[in-house]
């Protein structure tokens, strides 16, 4: 899991897709910048008032990847957790929020109401070469 953060940190952006909860046949995809781990789970942060969050409400079936100029690819496959935003720790809440607000989104505090954290299930890591290799890490 540290792999996975160092590199999706390493990067200032990776792209998160979704589907649309109003055409499930039509993915949509967006760039993302933070992630973290805490307490063994990878930490994910948005807001309420985002697509992004209605649909992962709909639909929480979620791919990420991005790319480091001169290093391979990583592909994340998972579902969001979205019940998790209740557990979520206070250091993730106020990473998440010091992120976010770094980005130039306007929040309150780490604990505003439409600031919201999911973790992620099932999820397997892909780091992929353009040799066609890749290794494969399931969390």
């Amino acid at each position: 899991m540290d792999e996975i953060v160092a590199y999706l940190t390493s990067i200032p952006a990776w792209y998160l897709a979704t589907i649309d909860e109003s055409d499930p046949t039509q993915p949509r995809v967006r760039p993302f910048s933070f992630v973290c781990e805490d307490a063994g789970r990878l930490w994910f942060c948005t807001s309420r008032d985002k697509d992004v969050w209605r649909e992962l409400t709909e639909h929480p079936k979620f791919e990420l990847s991005g790319w480091k100029p001169g290093a391979f690819w990583i592909v994340l496959t998972g579902e969001a957790d979205l019940e998790a935003d209740a557990s979520a720790s206070e250091a993730v809440r106020q990473a998440g929020f010091a992120h976010m607000v770094g980005i130039g989104e306007e929040h309150e505090s780490a604990n505003d109401g439409r600031l919201v954290f999911f973790s992620v299930r099932a999820a397997r890591a892909r780091f992929c070469d353009i040799d066609g290799s890749e290794r494969i890490v399931e969390l």
